[in-house]
């Protein structure tokens, strides 16, 4: 099999073609069509004078075009670069602009910022239309039924990180990081023929690409897709499709439990939930599996690790509020500021190294240097290991708040907030503060119908952890920032004046 990553999509086109791959609502794409529209795709490029190694950005949500789309350029040997639906047109300039992406294709909903961003970057626009992208492809002359040859390590997809520490930067995935990260994830997960899987995660992100799209397509697997999350659809989509698996990220977790109507719904055919994005609450774990009646396993990872870099596994203990253990291949530690290993149970950044870590970022040689070391991708998050070799993500290296000199670790305070069953979502943040540094701040959402003030849930935290750590400042609001994955973003979380 060739090492480019579309030879998955070929192989169970051959495999099974009639077999449904890519499903949204009454829309069913089966293994050969989906086979048959990248060829047509990776023929349109070609005439468009796109070719190996050329960037083709693409701006869709979930819905089937994604993977025609992004397989037809993988199979041309393109370079895919997935790009967040929701951009202003200055970002997709610079996100064309930096790539130096020939084509883009966008769907019609985002057709304003796409033409504004793709004009300024003198990048091609296609967009994308029901019925007009049918007639597009079907005029195309020469569609490429071939899969062209790449190396293994050839960058596969450009994969630009949120830019939470200023301009964004693009990760570069070879093809045998996604491949062999989709064939361990598909391994871990026991994905087969069988299984349903709700794509609900962005399929631009790499969380939706690697475990869903990627895993679900190499298994010859069925994705029934969600456009936009939305939790009381979610619960229709698993009872109706019969769904087996869900892949989500903690905030849509949270989501589902307080769905209305979610004692009603049939889901009895899932069998397993992954949860990985962000550190995953183990109260929000607890009462979702109590509800529901079904295991979620927690992964960690990021962009630049293809996303999978350790897992809870099935056959083995699960540790609540842990992230489990490195996957096949790969190793992590974790280190003190100098980049030498700490014993267990003491917290240190965790640095990978493996076959899932980028090769670096595009023409970032800077950057790259800065976040490799001595052959380790550095990742920013604080974590201790325990005797079991078990990791337990703390937080975010940046996120972390110091008061007074000491460490204050947001998910640890996080954790207690969300104990109090009033409390239905909380952000620990750093409040800048004269005396201090910086105090300890929470953004809070209630439950609907609950009433506290931030007095008694004060307290409340107080009476659990050390002095310095509890939050002095407390605030309600209706909702929390979130990306679009449902990540909450704390960058954008501000205290009252």
């Amino acid at each position: 099999m060739s090492a480019n990553l579309a030879s998955i999509l070929t192989a169970s086109a051959a495999r099974d073609g009639d077999r449904v791959a890519v499903k949204l609502d009454d829309v069913e794409v089966s293994y050969a069509v989906l086979d048959e529209g990248s060829a047509r795709v990776a023929g349109l490029l070609r005439a468009k004078g796109v070719g190996p190694g050329d960037r083709v950005a693409v701006m869709l949500p979930n819905v089937p075009y994604f993977p025609v789309v992004y397989y037809g350029a993988l199979r041309l040997g393109a370079i895919v670069v997935p790009m967040n639906v929701l951009l202003r047109g200055r970002e997709v300039a610079f996100y064309c602009r930096d790539s130096g992406a020939k084509v883009l294709f966008a769907w019609e909903g985002f057709a304003e910022a796409a033409e504004q961003g793709a004009t300024e970057a003198g990048t091609e626009l296609v967009t994308v239309r029901p019925g007009d992208f049918e007639q597009l492809l079907g005029a195309v002359e020469e569609p490429v039924r071939e899969v062209v040859d790449r190396d293994a390590s050839d960058t596969a997809v450009i994969l630009y990180t949120s830019g939470t520490t200023g301009t964004p930067k693009g990760a570069e995935l070879t093809h045998d990081n996604l491949r062999r990260n989709c064939a361990v994830s598909g391994g871990l997960h026991e994905i087969g023929p069988g299984d349903v899987i709700l794509g609900a995660l962005p399929l631009f992100h790499s969380f939706g690409q690697t475990c869903t799209l990627n895993a679900a397509v190499a298994a010859g697997a069925t994705i029934t897709l969600l456009p936009r999350f939305d939790p009381v659809k979610a619960l229709e989509i698993v009872a109706r499709d019969d769904v087996t698996i869900f892949m989500g990220v903690p905030t849509m977790y949270g989501a589902l439990l307080h769905a209305p109507g979610r004692e009603a719904a049939d889901l009895s055919r899932l069998r397993l939930c992954v949860s990985g994005g962000a550190s995953l609450p183990v109260e929000v774990m607890r009462a979702f599996e109590e509800a529901f009646d079904c295991v979620i396993l927690e992964g960690y990872g990021l962009s630049e690790t293809s996303p999978v870099a350790s897992f809870n596994h099935g056959e083995r203990e699960r540790k609540p509020g842990s992230i489990g253990t490195p996957i096949e291949g790969v190793q992590m530690r974790v280190v003190d500021a100098d980049g030498r290993p700490l014993p267990a149970g003491e917290v240190g950044e965790i640095v990978i190294r493996g076959h899932n870590v980028t090769k670096g970022y595009w023409q970032r040689p800077d950057a790259t240097a800065e976040a490799m070391r001595d052959g380790w991708f550095h990742t920013g998050d604080m974590a201790r290991v325990d005797e079991d070799g078990y990791f337990f993500v703390v937080d975010r290296k940046k996120d972390m708040i110091i008061r007074g000199g000491y460490n204050v670790y947001p998910r640890e305070v996080e954790e207690v907030l969300y104990e109090h069953p009033a409390v239905r979502e909380a952000a620990v943040v750093g409040v800048p503060h004269e005396r201090w540094g910086e105090e300890v701040g929470a953004a809070v959402v209630l439950e609907e119908g609950a009433a506290i003030g931030a007095d008694e849930l004060r307290e409340f935290v107080k009476e659990r952890v050390a002095s310095y750590k509890y939050p002095r400042e407390i605030w309600f609001v209706d909702e929390l920032p979130k990306g679009p994955t449902g990540k909450i973003l704390k960058r954008e979380i501000a205290a009252p004046a």
